[in-house]
Order: C-alpha cells, then sequence, then structure tokens
C-alpha cells in the first residue's frame, strides 16, 4: 500500500514506536513519519507509507495547532509533566483570567524560543536530550517562532496553591509548546509546566481524521479503509495539479526539463503535481534558471 496514514498517536508511545508497529501492521519496512510528538503528547501523527515516503518532506507542516493544558506553581527538568519536579510557588489567589488572557496577548506573534534541554535539536552532531542525560549543560540556539493565534480555553481553575488552564495554540514549525507554557509562567512570575498536550492539526490534517491503532487494524482486516488513509495524490491535494498525457509521461518519468505549460504559467505556489492516468508521478518546479521552463523536484513513479 501506497498512501499516507493519519494516526491519532496515542501517549506513552514515541513517533518511532508508532512507526515500528505500521511496519509490522502493513507488512513494509517503508515507513516514515512527518513530524515528531513527544512520547506524552498524543494528536496528529500522518504516516507516509510506501512511495509516499518521498514526499514526507511535503507533509511537515509549517502550522500545527494544538491544545494544551498549563499548570503553575510547579516547574520540572523537561518542561512537561514526565520530569522531575525542580522548582514549586504557590500561586496567589488573586491571579485571574484577565491576567492569564493579558499574557496570552503579549506571547502571540513572533517570540524567541530556547529549545529544552530534553529535545532533539542537535548541537554539535548531538542531541539535546542526549547531553541532558549526561549532566552536561550546553549552549542552545534561540530562535524565532510564531504564534499565530492563542486562545484561553477553559476557567483558570485554582487548587491546593496551584494552578491549571487550557489553552489552544496556532504556531509555526518548530515551537516547543512545553517552552511556550514556561514562558507564560515566567511573565507570571511563578514556575510552570505543560501538563498535558494533544496536537489537533498539522497543516491541512485534522484530528478528527485520524484514526487510532484499534480502527486501523478492523480496517487491515476488512481489507480497505473507509477514512484515514489517503493516495499520495490525496495527501498532496492542497498543491496545483497538471494532468499529462502518454508522451509526455514517459517525460517526466525520466525527469525530464521541459516547456512550462500555460496552465502553469500564472502559478503562485512554488511547486505542483503532475497528474497522469489518475496518479500522482511527481513533483515540478519553475526552474531557477532556465526562464520558461520546469524541472522536476521530485519524481515518484521512474520510468
Amino acid at each position: 500500500m501506497n498512501g499516507v496514514l493519519l494516526l491519532h498517536k496515542p501517549s506513552g508511545m514515541t513517533s518511532h514506536d508508532c512507526v515500528n508497529k505500521v511496519r509490522k501492521l502493513f507488512h513494509t519496512k517503508k515507513v516514515g513519519h512527518t513530524g515528531t510528538l513527544d512520547p506524552d503528547v498524543s494528536g496528529v501523527l500522518p504516516i507516509c507509507i510506501g512511495k509516499a515516503t518521498k514526499i514526507a518532506q511535503y507533509l511537515t507542516a509549517s502550522k500545527k495547532t494544538y491544545v494544551a493544558e498549563v499548570t503553575l506553581g510547579i516547574a520540572t527538568t523537561t518542561e512537561d509533566a514526565s520530569g522531575e519536579i525542580i522548582q514549586e510557588k504557590k500561586v496567589n489567589p488573586s491571579l485571574s483570567t484577565d491576567d492569564v488572557l493579558s499574557v496570552l496577548h503579549d506571547l502571540t506573534g513572533n517570540i524567541k524560543q530556547t529549545p529544552p534541554m530534553y529535545s532533539a535539536v542537535k548541537v554539535n552532531g548531538k542531541k539535546l536530550y542526549e547531553y541532558a542525560r549526561e549532566c552536561i549543560d550546553v549552549e542552545r540556539p534561540t530562535r524565532t517562532v510564531t504564534i499565530y493565534e492563542m486562545n484561553l480555553l477553559s476557567d483558570v481553575c485554582h487548587q491546593e496553591g496551584k494552578v491549571s488552564f487550557k489553552i489552544d495554540v496556532s504556531c509555526s514549525k518548530g515551537t516547543y509548546i512545553r517552552t511556550l507554557a514556561v514562558m507564560i509562567g515566567e511573565k507570571l512570575g511563578y514556575p510552570a509546566h505543560m501538563s498535558h498536550l494533544v496536537r489537533t492539526q498539522s497543516g491541512v490534517f485534522s484530528l478528527q481524521d485520524c484514526l487510532h491503532f484499534s480502527e486501523i487494524e478492523q480496517f487491515l482486516e476488512k481489507g480497505r479503509f473507509e477514512n484515514g488513509f489517503l493516495s499520495i495524490c490525496q495527501a498532496l491535494n492542497d498543491l496545483p495539479k497538471w494532468t499529462i498525457n502518454d508522451t509526455l509521461a514517459e517525460k517526466v518519468k525520466n525527469g525530464a526539463v521541459l516547456p512550462m505549460p500555460d496552465e502553469m504559467k500564472d502559478l503562485h505556489e512554488e511547486r505542483f503535481v503532475v497528474i497522469y492516468q489518475d496518479e500522482c508521478i511527481a513533483l515540478y518546479k519553475k526552474h531557477p534558471t532556465k526562464a520558461g521552463f520546469i524541472k522536476p523536484e521530485k519524481v515518484l513513479l521512474e520510468g
């Protein structure tokens, strides 16, 4: 099977665990995910199978949406609920919903983040979590990310000196929601961590379209998927399409440079999908040096 499986990743599994399970279920080694989710996080995890592994880079969404729970009063080593407590401070009962809303507003837009030590960001060829496990502190790269929208979804709940509330966050690729929770706490004057997280959207893929492993197993037993499994064309549905004939198909399969087709001359997107006999066979883009020509970016069905 060649396509993109929209998995509702369960908490308690790494993204790599999910890939291994899909390999066993589909009896193929050609499986890859499109963006790591931490073990404690659940939600949208598109997984490419078979020839669809060639398009994984195009499905790594630039925009993602999460529902997170932030807890004030406790900081942890990992910035989430799985870490060891490193700081505690009772939250003043006077902390209000308006205080939280003000901070969410202040942190919307372009912000600078320093990735947590327990993350997969590489420094000098080594992942930060590997340094953390060896108790080695290294300088981490600060980067700019974008919070497109952030809304308060629940009441601000005071309980035993701690405060918890849920937020909805739409953000750019590379944003750490754990770190965002800590930043919210810092602005409010308290240690904080992310106590729960679900990814509800990754690019055009929504949680409501995703399948649990139990549903995947049921569909495999039936021999067909009713939903949650997309063809390569369906997975790239947001890109422009160019449908071609037999003569051009052979040239495309062989990666030929071609004249810009009339229907693509007003193209604003960087790339487009080439369709032959209802199958996506390549991705092409404007030639960077030859005006009026196009070149292959990725050939999916070779001649």
